[in-house]
């Protein structure tokens, strides 16, 4: 089970030493946890995603070049053909080295395409999807496109038709390890590839809680064997 903290940006150096798999930065203007800043140094072992909402191609692709991004998380309604552009797109960069301008392409990155479900969903959509992305992504349905802090019926996944692996997110903090557990040592968790937290383990939007993210760390790896470099 892999770990993906979200909404960095006050302190992710101090995450990183955590070892999560995945770093989440937010590159969508109206959220709180805008990441609008230079890329911190992060061990090569960490992955960095950038979260983007309904965010024209080659702006999406000028971030990966200019902040070497590893993956993107799409958080809007990008269709399957957006994402399909994504995979194949190549794209100059804005940025050089050594005056050489530096070649992007789509299909060296992850692709996690965000569905975000309340109480039911229609999984007929994701088929679409199969082919142009790595990982599907299951969030809880809200007023803004992620950190609003509610998990979601996990029950619904029981439902889940697909072998593709996806990431539980939605109001995952210390007080939903117990529920957590019992998600993942259930049937429904079968493809559930990663946890992505956020903003329950936040001393405020973009500030994660060092404390409190270690421990619920330590409770999962105990039980769960989550696969950190902790």
């Amino acid at each position: 089970m892999k770990l993906k903290v979200c909404g960095m940006n006050q302190n992710p150096i101090e995450v990183a030493q955590l070892h999560p798999d995945y770093l989440g930065f937010i590159f969508w203007e109206p959220s709180s946890r805008y990441f609008g800043g230079d890329m911190p140094q992060l061990p090569q072992s960490i992955k960095k995603v950038g979260v983007f909402v309904d965010t024209p191609l080659e702006q999406v692709l000028e971030k990966v070049a200019h902040h070497h991004l590893d993956a993107v998380q799409l958080h809007g309604k990008e269709s399957s053909e957006y994402c399909g552009h994504l995979r194949h797109a190549e794209l100059v960069s804005a940025s050089q080295k050594d005056g050489i301008p530096k070649q992007v392409r789509g299909d060296g990155l992850e692709i996690i395409k965000v569905f975000s479900i309340k109480d039911d969903f229609d999984f007929s959509i994701l088929k679409e999807y199969e082919s142009v992305c790595d990982y599907f992504l299951f969030d809880t349905k809200g007023k803004l496109p992620g950190g609003n802090g509610y998990t979601f019926n996990w029950s619904v996944l029981e439902h889940y038709p697909s072998t593709k692996p996806f990431f539980l997110s939605g109001g995952i903090g210390l007080d939903s390890v117990d529920e957590l557990k019992a998600f993942l040592n259930s049937p429904a968790s079968q493809y559930c590839f990663a946890i992505d937290v956020n903003s329950k383990l936040e001393i405020e939007p973009g500030l994660k809680d060092i404390p409190s993210l270690k421990t619920f760390i330590n409770e999962l790896t105990d039980d769960l064997q989550l696969k950190t470099d902790n």
